[in-house]
């Protein structure tokens, strides 16, 4: 009789544990760090242009042969109104002037999607994921023949059975708890806001294929939850974003130490999109004009100068301080420290 093989046996991995991609804040040192300890390391790509893919992927494959994942946001190319960017403008120029910075249109919204696809199959991951989005059949079938499983981000149960139906290997329950970006590509935002306890058992009982549980997943015990309700491994990203090897200033790391989750909101004001990150002077500042923001990436290529000046004047007020409801329970640790203190809470 023939056995189905689990999804870790699949990817080639030891652990249920999968670092989460988070564009800008993760590392090739962490995703390497991650792949070696047994578990799957991945790369944030959505804002890595396809000479950065190329140079991030070398860097993992360089510092370890184990199974990596690389992650792409589903998103086609904006073609705002002049009013719509100037408007916008306008509502950050007290920001920008805080900076010293020019207020000027950015020169692209976001990175090609096609020609980071094209990067993809060229790089052959052992896991291909993508957020915010949904590919083709067509996608899933190229990606397949260069030897990728792939896997895509989902918030309600009809998005896990998109990505089901489009040939999907896997899909990430990712519950509202998570810090950074929500994925939700089919549903309404009201509607979408489904908790991971209740989101993954929903998904596992619908589904054909196999399941990660996302969000607010912080030790042992979440893992082993996770586990019991039928997912097949867990993604972990606010409890990997304290590990040295992360890319976080040191601004950032602090309002982390002093945070919980009561300090988290969900907010539009850094990126156009709906994303978990601490609350800070800047997302208080904002919040009157949430409503009327340009969406995601618009508004995010817009906060871009913002952002990075004030990473770069370790100005934790005014940084996108993404982190998720989790983040009380952070454990400032090396990755591969953490990866084993995972691995014996998980078997206790």
């Amino acid at each position: 009789m023939s056995v189905t093989p689990t999804l870790l046996q699949r990817i080639g991995t030891q652990l249920p544990i999968i670092q989460a991609p988070m564009t800008g804040s993760d590392t090739p040192a962490l995703a390497a760090a991650v792949s070696q300890s047994g578990g799957l390391g991945s790369l944030g790509c959505g804002a890595r242009s396809p000479v950065a893919m190329r140079e991030a992927a070398a860097a993992v494959r360089a510092a370890t042969d184990r199974p990596f994942a690389m992650n792409l946001f589903v998103l086609d190319t904006p073609s705002p109104g002049a009013a719509e960017v100037q408007a916008a403008l306008e509502r950050l120029a007290p920001l920008y002037e805080r900076f010293q910075l020019p207020l000027q249109t950015p020169s692209a919204w976001c990175q090609d999607f096609a020609a980071q696809f094209e990067t993809l199959l060229e790089l052959r991951p052992a896991v291909a994921s993508f957020t915010f989005g949904l590919l083709t059949s067509d996608h899933v079938r190229h990606l397949h023949g260069a030897g990728s499983l792939v896997v895509g981000t989902a918030t309600t149960v009809a998005e896990a059975l998109a990505w089901q139906n489009v040939g999907a290997d896997a899909v990430v329950a990712s519950g509202v708890e998570g810090g950074g970006h929500r994925g939700t590509f089919l549903s309404d935002w009201e509607g979408s806001q489904i908790s991971t306890m209740a989101l993954v058992p929903a998904c596992v009982d619908a589904l054909a294929i196999p399941v990660i549980a996302a969000g607010g997943i912080m030790d042992g015990r979440g893992i082993r939850a996770a586990l019991a309700l039928g997912a097949q491994a867990v993604q972990m990203g606010t409890a990997f974003l304290a590990c040295p090897e992360s890319a976080l200033v040191p601004a950032w790391r602090e309002a982390m130490a002093r945070a919980d989750g009561g300090d988290t909101r969900l907010t539009r004001v850094y990126s156009g999109r709906w994303a978990r990150g601490i609350v800070n002077t800047m997302m208080r500042e904002l919040l009157p004009h949430e409503a009327v923001l340009p969406p995601y990436p618009i508004q995010n290529a817009l906060m871009g100068p913002v952002r990075r000046a004030a990473a770069k004047a370790g100005d934790g007020e005014h940084m996108a301080l993404w982190a998720g409801q989790g983040v009380g329970q952070t454990r400032a640790m090396p990755a591969a420290e953490l990866m084993r203190t995972l691995a014996r809470e998980s078997d206790a």
